[in-house]
């Protein structure tokens, strides 16, 4: 059976063969091009699947050929004709069509079409938000489409799979509470309950855990999540997330599945195979070598304590913040001492204090074996050598410090690391090199607050190891939390739960939260906690990443069929958009500051 045929067409462009010479068919489509050769048109035309050329000939048929000669880019056809073969020096290897055409006998005209702003090209070089003014221009470009045909594919794949695992897909709510998960929600009024608000979701958390304490054993859903908070090129206010939970399970239980899963998809999607068992390290080790709880493990340029060849110099400013609990790292760029000119290397202090980092240090060794810096002169030569023994340094190497808090550490040479490796262009492994991030901190201090926050979220489980730190020593304990990340991305994370209400109530006491808190804001968690609970976990892939990946591109809106702009706007639908007094009136909500 024929699944693209329809009252309209009798197959898709491409779908049309050799096999198919000297038949009649019927397409309908776009015109991509139109070439007039005086007595002859040619003609491409395309749908989703590719395009076919036309042919229309004056002596063959004068009337199709007096409808071709008024069409223009972007009409809608419908044309019927006999396939036949080009001309071999008419060839297109570009086209999966490229050796036919349709030698037309009929030619209908069902829509006409004014000139596009954009040019349904790749070679378009219109700017972003043209493009996504017009999004639906753009998205008959073959980049757009295809990424959005993966996509649908990629989601197939993922539903089979966790089909054939036993798991149910099962819909949570959107119109839920607000809940405190790291992000801002996003809220909505009820005009039932004047002065209370539903909150979309940030992600099924909650749910996804009642289902489990429901006895669903395995869940799962593609579904949609919710945050109001400052966009870049790889996050958007609603994206997508692959989320699943298990019952009785613990961290390698979820772990094979989902490696499983992602082998799967990467081999159907994109014919790569990846190796498993997936390499694991954990998040101590990550920060120490990489500065990032989600490293790019594709190059070297790894970062090296410097803090006990240090401690006692007499330079300040790598002294001291090792004797307040800090410490001195660094990174060795080989080969680029010669790279980085004074200006380059004031950018890249500049680009380290975005991090919180006071300065950048650095010593180049040049290509005769000579040293140039600006800090040797405070170390002695033996502190000076020991650095660059411990950095492997040499001719042409240049090495750069950072000293500060850890995390300031951490996150300006981690950052460091992957700018300077864009900018000098280091050579990356090829393919994909992924890595499980495990065994994270349960929680963080929070400097500004004086208090400490979940890593992840509050129901997130402490290693058993750990249990009897949880109120004596919070910071030293370890969570049961796993990352999957690809060549530096986080494409993926999750976590056993707390199926314990008695060490749930911990976790809310280290994070300062009352009883009444605690019951205001998790109140139907903790109730089901009480009726018994399964030990489970789980962990949740972002959908958009993943197809990233898959598709090769950096930008988030490339994989998305209509994304918002980095203010929350969709430039094609005008939204957020003003809404009438009457619908304000209704939900009891004034307006005090009108943006126009």
């Amino acid at each position: 059976m024929n699944k693209s045929k329809t009252s309209f067409r009798t197959c898709m462009c491409a779908e049309i063969t050799k096999e198919d010479l000297g038949k009649k068919v019927t397409l309908s489509g776009w015109v991509q091009r139109r070439r007039d050769l005086g007595g002859v048109i040619f003609i491409h035309l395309r749908d989703r699947s590719g395009i076919m050329q036309l042919v229309a000939n004056s002596e063959l048929n004068k009337e199709v050929f007096e409808t071709a000669e008024n069409i223009r880019n972007e009409y809608v056809l419908k044309v019927s004709g006999e396939v036949v073969l080009r001309d071999e020096e008419n060839f297109n290897p570009n086209i999966e069509t490229g050796e036919l055409e349709l030698k037309l006998d009929t030619m209908e005209v069902l829509d006409s079409a004014n000139t596009p702003p954009i040019y349904i090209d790749e070679s378009d070089n219109a700017n972003e938000a043209t493009r996504l003014e017009y999004r639906f221009l753009d998205l008959r470009k073959d980049k757009i489409k295809n990424n959005l045909i993966t996509r649908a594919k990629t989601c197939s794949v993922v539903r089979n799979f966790l089909d054939s695992e036993g798991f149910l897909e099962i819909e949570t709510p959107f119109l839920g509470k607000p809940t405190p998960e790291g992000a801002r929600d996003f809220l909505v009024p009820s005009r039932i309950r004047k002065g209370k608000f539903f909150g979309l979701p940030q992600s099924p958390q909650l749910f996804k855990q009642i289902l489990m304490v429901s006895g669903m054993d395995r869940y799962y859903q593609i579904v949609k999540c919710f945050r109001d908070e400052d966009l870049r090129q790889d996050r958007q206010p609603e994206f997508t997330q692959i989320d699943l939970e298990m019952s009785f399970v613990d961290v390698d239980d979820v772990i094979d599945v989902n490696e499983r899963l992602v082998k799967k998809v990467f081999k159907e999607i994109i014919d790569y195979d990846i190796e498993a068992p997936i390499m694991r390290m954990e998040f101590s080790e990550a920060m120490d070598r990489f500065g990032s709880d989600k490293p790019d493990t594709r190059f070297g340029m790894e970062l090296f304590d410097l803090s006990d060849l240090l401690k006692d110099c007499k330079f300040n400013v790598f002294a001291g913040p090792i004797k307040n609990g800090g410490s001195v790292r660094a990174i060795n760029a080989k080969g680029l001492a010669d790279f980085f000119s004074r200006r380059d290397i004031d950018a890249l202090v500049d680009y380290v204090k975005t991090y919180g980092a006071k300065g950048l240090a650095w010593i180049a060794v040049n290509e005769d074996g000579s040293i140039k810096s600006q800090i040797t002169k405070f170390l002695s030569e033996e502190e000076t050598k020991g650095i660059l023994d411990r950095a492997k340094a040499e001719n042409g190497d240049i090495v750069f410090i950072v000293a500060d808090k850890n995390k300031v550490v951490y996150d300006s040479l981690g950052n460091l690391r992957l700018h300077i490796a864009k900018k000098a262009e280091i050579k990356m492994d090829e393919g994909f090199n992924f890595l499980w991030v495990t065994n994270f901190p349960m929680f963080e201090y929070d400097e500004n607050e004086k208090r400490y926050k979940a890593m992840h979220h509050p129901f997130t489980a402490p290693m058993d190891e750990d249990l009897d730190k949880l109120e004596s020593e919070p910071g030293e304990v370890r969570a049961k939390a796993y990352d999957l990340v690809v060549n530096g991305v986080e494409m993926g994370g999750g976590s056993i739960r707390i199926h314990s209400g008695e060490v749930q109530q911990k976790v809310f006491n280290v994070l300062g939260f009352s009883d009444e808190e605690a019951e205001n804001k998790f109140g139907f968690l903790l109730k089901a906690l009480k009726y018994g609970t399964p030990p489970h976990g789980g962990l949740a892939f972002g959908l958009d990443r993943m197809i990233m990946l898959l598709v090769d591109t950096e930008n988030i809106r490339d994989v998305i069929a209509f994304p918002k702009t980095q203010n929350h706007t969709c430039l094609m639908s005008d939204a957020p958009s003003i809404v009438s007094e009457e619908q304000l009136e209704e939900l009891g909500i004034e307006v005090v500051d009108e943006e126009e």
